[in-house]
């Protein structure tokens, strides 16, 4: 026991290299953070196009970067030199650390875990980037589940702080408390999750999008209405439509699919038929220059006119607002994270103006239970059910903070 430990505090600074599998917009940033920390980086991809094109992108930002007078030359060398590019799985055998960033198919990742299983050494942490696919399950792969673990980043890696890390009921004390160290070195805020469908981030900000979709098809204002009130009122950065042209109409549909699947159609979590005829059509937002706004080439949509009279947006505003803080209370109340991590996973990780924790405490929590009783009462239906913890809170007079 004495040598695993010794060897575990070893480790924990001996985080030098780095795979990462997949070569894409996410699995390029995730490698940009690591070699920016002093990793020796490899970048897996089997196709040598997106190996190529990260390479190109990468060059790009650093030149940025340079222009801007955020780094010097030789910070730039320093970092392009410490990503290695391969089209081998097998290259990555020297890895301390591996994370995948592929396709959310779960038995492709699950297949490409047990492959790689055999080339790194026995203490080589495997990681997933998954957002919302179950770690048990990825882990379930490999001979040794005890080294598997989500750290789930947010696009993009390099910009945005928070980094979700989720033990599956498999995963060592070692492999999380590494995992955790090493990307607090590598600058990121930390929330710890349980490893629950969409963990904090994609499942909390569900009605984010959900709730803006079902005021729409109820035919109470357009997309341009309900981002400007989002955005005017809530002092959010985009409005729900505006971000979900941005994610890509099929990347949030398909997320949200998985997670009402996987909490095993809790209405709560409902897909839209709006957003599935949207990706159906191919209006997948930014990349597809059509969305719930068209797009130039250069990425700026047209101008589109959506202010509401004050009251109308103030209701919309607060529709949305309650049924995101009665999600996130309720993930506290499933033990999924502690209220500080799930207030700092809202702000850094999809940059809330305010954790919703804390805006339940501004607002008060009788005037979160009401709301709830409103729309429940209104349309009598599971989807707005109270969580059980506000209505204890209010009885109790308790805040989260």
């Amino acid at each position: 026991m004495e040598n695993q430990k010794s060897k575990i505090v070893n480790q924990q600074s001996l985080i030098k290299f780095v795979g990462i599998i997949g070569a894409g917009t996410m699995g390029a940033g995730i490698a940009q953070v690591a070699a920016t920390a002093g990793c020796s980086v490899k970048l897996y991809d089997t196709k040598t196009e997106a190996l190529e094109k990260a390479k190109t992108d990468l060059k790009k930002i650093m030149d940025r970067l340079l222009e801007k007078g955020k780094i010097d030359s030789e910070e730039k060398e320093r970092i392009q030199n410490n990503i290695k590019y391969v089209n081998s799985l097998k290259e990555l055998k020297d890895s301390h650390l591996t994370i995948e960033a592929i396709i959310e198919n779960l038995d492709i990742k699950k297949n490409v875990f047990s492959t790689l299983e055999k080339f790194v050494s026995e203490d080589c942490i495997i990681a997933s980037n998954t957002s919302s696919l179950s770690i048990a399950s990825i882990a379930s792969s490999l001979q040794k589940p005890e080294r598997c673990v989500g750290i789930h980043f947010f696009n993009p890696a390099p910009l945005m702080k928070l980094v979700e890390v989720i033990p599956s009921i498999q995963t060592s004390e070692e492999t999380l408390n590494i995992s955790v160290k090493t990307i607090k070195d590598w600058g990121k805020t930390v929330a710890v999750a349980k490893d629950t469908p969409g963990f904090i981030v994609n499942r909390v900000a569900r009605p984010f999008y959900g709730e803006a979709l079902r005021i729409y098809e109820e035919g109470n204002a357009s997309f341009a209405e309900i981002d400007s009130a989002m955005k005017e009122i809530g002092n959010f950065r985009m409005g729900p439509f505006e971000l979900m042209d941005f994610i890509g109409n099929d990347v949030n549909y398909t997320v949200t699919e998985t997670v009402f699947e996987a909490f095993y159609y809790d209405p709560r979590y409902k897909p839209s038929f709006t957003q599935k005829r949207f990706a159906e059509a191919g209006y997948l937002g930014r990349k597809s220059g059509k969305g719930y706004y068209n797009y130039s080439s250069n990425g700026t949509p047209s101008a589109v006119e959506g202010s509401l009279p004050p009251q109308k947006a103030e209701n919309i505003f607060e529709r949305i607002l309650v049924m995101l803080i009665n999600e996130a209370a309720d993930a506290l109340f499933w033990n999924i994270a502690s209220a500080e991590d799930i207030d700092n996973a809202m702000t850094k990780g999809v940059n809330y103006p305010k954790g919703l924790l804390a805006w339940a405490d501004e607002k008060g929590i009788d005037w979160c239970v009401e709301k709830m009783d409103e729309l429940y009462e209104k349309y009598h239906e599971d989807r707005y059910r109270c969580s059980p913890l506000l209505r204890k809170m209010k009885d109790e007079n308790k805040t989260f903070f």
